[in-house]
């Protein structure tokens, strides 16, 4: 090694560091993160009250495996409030599965004609969706306690647009009674958020709009749930490792990390994929391949 290297071989040594942490740092949106983390201890009891408020919630169930689903890949959650029941989906082997809040499967149901089923929200009575990704399409059918298959042709598609978008589509689903909408979480390039009025008079569903709102500081989305209690949306970030919500005009209002040894995680969650909430607002998670969580407030 050159003599004047050898001398600097220290503070070169550290300048790469800083210069490579900083790129991690923008990379992760940890500076972001950090910022909003300062603004969140600034709140009042009252905004608290009026919120979600993440912080509050620990994990009281830590990564259960969803029995049968070793072989699966569970994506997209919702939850359906006139069965009391959690759905979600898989995507090597299509199947909408039913699953109990303990993380109990109670009922898989065929898929057929879905070609990388994502997202699937629940739209009132008995009425679901999913998102194929890979088709940019979304399914809306009925369903009973009888139904054991669905088959995408007989039932009405949409097309999201996005042709280009691969395996990078919507990724995330989010049905608004008071507005008859659902939102949807494209994943990346473009990462957003757009709003689809739904149905529209003649059944069909309006003209997809982006919506503007807060900086996510977050690398993709994966999942979406409305909360009607507060009309706050939670945002579930797989590669961020993050939980977030947003207020009814898409600004921040709360976060928490998914990272071991925090909230009562044991290990971090590896791959967030699907996020729930209850009337009494009880967080579900699920993550691939097939593990099950619980969040409740302490």
């Amino acid at each position: 090694m050159f003599p004047v290297l050898r001398r600097y071989r220290g503070r070169l040594l550290l300048l790469l560091s800083l210069l490579g942490g900083t790129a991690l740092a923008g990379y992760m949106h940890w500076d972001d993160r950090g910022l909003f983390w300062l603004q969140q201890q600034r709140s009042t009891p009252a905004e608290r009250a009026a919120a979600i408020w993440l912080p509050d919630y620990h994990a009281v169930i830590d990564g259960k495996p969803l029995q049968g689903l070793e072989e699966d890949e569970t994506s997209g959650l919702t939850y359906h409030p006139a069965t009391g029941t959690l759905f979600t989906v898989t995507g090597r082997n299509p199947l909408l599965v039913e699953l109990s809040r303990q993380g109990d499967v109670l009922r898989r149901i065929r898929l057929r004609g879905f070609a990388d089923p994502e997202a699937v929200e629940v739209l009132g009575a008995n009425r679901l969706g999913i998102v194929d990704e890979r088709r940019r399409q979304l399914v809306v059918f009925e369903l009973s306690a009888a139904t054991r298959e669905i088959d995408a042709a007989d039932w009405p598609g949409y097309d999201l647009g996005f042709a280009s978008a691969g395996n990078k589509g919507f990724e995330g689903m989010a049905w608004n009674p008071r507005t008859q909408s659902l939102l949807l979480a494209k994943e990346r390039e473009p990462l957003g958020l757009f709003s689809l009025p739904f149905p529209g008079e003649d059944g069909a569903p309006g003209a997809l709009q982006p919506l503007r709102g807060g900086h996510l500081f977050v690398r993709d989305l994966s999942s979406l749930t409305y909360d009607l209690r507060t009309g706050h949306t939670l945002v579930l970030s797989d590669e961020s490792r993050l939980l977030l919500e947003l207020d009814a005009a898409g600004q921040p209002v709360s976060f928490i990390s998914l990272l071991g040894g925090q909230r009562g995680l044991k290990f971090s969650i590896g791959q967030a994929e699907g996020v729930a909430m209850d009337e009494d607002g009880t967080i579900y998670l699920v993550s691939e391949p097939n593990l099950f969580y619980v969040l409740r407030k302490r």
